[in-house]
């Protein structure tokens, strides 16, 4: 692939809802550029942008895929992102690196969930934004119906840059606005306006007069005077209403069918900003000051790794963006997050799966390495005489929980590797070991993330994993004071041993563990506390009543007895243990639970849905507000009844509902749970006997 200069690239992220056509929209682009000679197909997995193994067999888009189309001399990026809520992380990940979004609506279903949180994160990044009404050949297509379901939702202006010619099987291409021009089929045969269409088109080529007059006071003053504007003129109004956020401009056609694939391309080429013309980035230099990147390829290098994907055969391969500077292949670049050194050996521009060797990317383009030894997501590469760090993107915090657990010995000695290397590729994955539970713990954002993931670790990785519900992070705590004595004697023949340790517990809430020598007149000896410590930390970990840690308390030794032969460290740690032990448990002995701060988002229809869920779920609510006709509700509420909430609001909402979650404190178990809690302990300690 030839190199293309910043101003002759766009980088656009296609961004919808799951099954609105953006892979098969990448194929028709694709197909018509003389990118490839025939339209791969979904359902047979030829497609370009879904190659994964896993994507195949479900027939959607898990991952972000990059396919660049070249068109006129032009090189645009397009990076196909999944449009299934669970995979939000991917579509972060290419928004940050985008400078414009083409959001596909269907035209059957209109608004969905999927399109509502691309038009939100499209905006948080602050990106211009282009709507396609994709599928009008289908049965039931309405392009007025879905204009307006998309226009209730948003509060920046739709302006229609074309109109369909005929819908459902007389869709037979799309009205041009601009040209006022009918174009037929893939947009490269105009025709004159059918008269039934010509009414309609005016109001439209009017109304984008007007808003193309809002770009600049010159062409309001022009338009005022003169009432109409020349086709330049429009152009560059539009471009800046666009850029600016004060219109989004709608298009129609049919990916599947190639329809309005030309007028789709111009568009995008003339009125989405390159990177030249793109808000400059900022970065931290080495000593944490703001540095305004111009995208120049005698600028500083700055290159920011949005993606990177672990592959046992392929090795590593880190997907970057550059915002200043130009990259080099085989040179060598400086990870400034990292602080090492990596070598660009074998630099290609990505074309779905493949790659294609490429010497030079200017700046503003995105490319691919194999191979970088440190680096992860979210790095920036520059040079070390020059060290920038570029901000990473915000992704929402984990949903879904589940503990894993490996099949075989030999899939335990390699747990924590796999998981790692999988967490380096999505930023909306994590896991942890949990000590409460002794369980490792599996983040992500749904139960198809984490089911895609487990399978990428069998198929991938060769890891076996189980997974189960996980356990909740219960602590065991006291609520008053009590003392406790025990006696340690083993006599076995030869020598024995002998401990005895009086000991306080009480609660302790300003601090989590404190250990107090109060013995007078050397009843126990100094040097055998630190065993009797050691022996009551040992029970903290375990537990006393429910197997979960102890914590706040204060232990106080305050006497004892020992034996001038049998005493031994060992006697006054199992004395201390069973002491403490003793005395915890007639302490007023409780649990705690972790308790979390919930923001539910969902439409107003749903909102009384989830203030009687939440009641059942202990919730107690904090506060509600109402903001683009949606709900949004704010509780804390138990961990123990949010395991699987993800998937009741996505029930209960029809997938349009959705929610932030995050640990805020812990609180005391009611008494009437906390019973059930130890007595399911006592039945799993009695299954692992038998």
């Amino acid at each position: 692939m030839k190199e293309y200069k910043t101003e002759s690239i766009r980088n656009i992220v296609l961004a919808a809802h799951s099954s609105a056509g953006k892979t098969m929209l990448v194929e028709a682009l694709v197909n018509y550029t003389g990118g490839s000679t025939r339209m791969g197909q979904v359902e047979d997995g030829s497609t370009i942008s879904d190659f994964d193994e896993e994507e195949i067999r479900r027939g959607i888009s898990l991952f972000t895929s990059v396919v660049p189309v070249e068109y006129n001399n032009v090189k645009l990026n397009l990076l196909d992102t999944p449009g299934y809520t669970d995979f939000i992380g991917e579509v972060i990940s290419a928004m940050r690196v985008s400078d414009g979004a083409l959001i596909l609506v269907d035209s059957v279903a209109g608004l969905e969930v999927g399109t509502e949180m691309a038009l939100q994160y499209s905006e948080e990044f602050n990106i211009p934004r282009m709507i396609l009404i994709n599928k009008m050949e289908r049965d039931n297509a309405n392009f007025e119906k879905v204009l307006k379901s998309v226009q209730e939702h948003v509060e920046t202006r739709l302006i229609p840059l074309q109109l369909p010619w005929g819908e459902k099987a007389n869709f037979n291409g799309v009205i041009d606005l601009l040209s006022m021009k009918a174009l037929k089929g893939d947009g490269n045969e105009a025709v004159a306006i059918p008269a039934e269409f010509q009414e309609k088109a005016e109001e439209g080529h009017l109304a984008l007069v007007e808003a193309a007059a809002e770009g600049e006071d010159d062409l309001m003053e022009k338009y005022f005077e003169n009432g109409d504007l020349t086709d330049q003129e429009i152009m560059r109004g539009l471009r800046s209403v666009i850029w600016a956020g004060k219109f989004i401009p709608v298009l129609v056609g049919s990916g599947a069918h190639k329809t309005g694939i030309a007028p789709l391309l111009n568009a995008l080429i003339n009125l989405m900003p390159s990177p030249a013309d793109a808000t400059p980035a900022i970065a931290k230099n080495a000593k944490g000051e703001e540095v305004t990147l111009e995208p120049v390829d005698d600028g500083p290098l700055a290159a920011y790794v949005w993606k990177t994907t672990a592959d046992p055969f392929v090795g590593k391969q880190t997907f970057f963006r550059i915002y200043s500077g130009k990259m080099v292949a085989d040179d060598r670049v400086w990870n400034s997050n990292k602080g090492e050194e990596e070598r660009l050996a074998g630099m290609q521009v990505p074309f779905g799966k493949d790659g294609k060797p490429i010497n030079v990317l200017h700046s503003g383009d995105i490319g691919l390495v194999a191979k970088l030894s440190a680096t992860t997501t979210g790095d920036t590469l520059c040079k070390k005489a020059n060290t920038l760090t570029l901000p990473t993107a915000n992704y929402p915090n984990a949903l879904y929980q589940v503990a894993v657990f490996p099949k075989t010995q030999s899939d335990a000695a390699k747990l924590s590797i796999t998981l790692s290397r999988l967490c380096e590729e999505d930023m909306t994955l994590s896991w942890h070991n949990e000590p409460a539970t002794r369980q490792t713990i599996l983040q992500g954002m749904g139960d198809q993330h984490i089911d895609v993931t487990i399978r990428r670790a069998e198929g991938k990785f060769q890891l076996g994993l189980d997974i189960q519900e996980p356990k909740v992070p219960y602590e065991e705590r006291i609520t008053r004071e009590n003392a406790a004595v025990y006696r340690h004697k083993k006599q076995t023949g030869g020598a024995g041993q002998f401990g005895e340790v009086h000991l306080r517990v009480s609660p302790l809430p300003e601090d989590d563990f404190e250990f107090v020598n109060d013995v007078f007149g050397g009843s126990i000896s100094s040097n055998f506390m630190p065993s009797i410590e050691k022996g009551i930390r040992n029970v903290m970990k375990e537990g006393v009543i429910a197997g979960y840690p102890v914590h706040n308390v204060k232990v106080s030794v305050y006497d004892g007895k020992e034996h001038p032969v049998d005493s031994k460290p060992i006697a006054f740690e199992i004395a201390g243990r069973e002491a403490f032990k003793l005395a915890f448990k007639d302490a007023g002995a409780v649990l705690y639970e972790p308790i979390m701060r919930v923001e539910v988002i969902v439409p107003e229809a749903n909102m009384g849905d989830v203030l009687g869920d939440m009641n059942s779920r202990r919730a107690r609510v904090q506060g509600m507000d109402t903001q683009k006709g949606r709900s949004i509700v704010k509780a804390l509420v138990p961990l123990a009844e949010m395991l699987r909430y993800t998937t009741t609001l996505r029930s209960m909402s029809g997938g349009r509902g959705y929610f932030s979650m995050e640990f805020d404190h812990y609180e005391m178990v009611p008494q009437h749970l906390t019973q059930d809690i130890i007595d399911a302990k006592r039945r799993e300690d009695q299954e692992k006997e038998d």
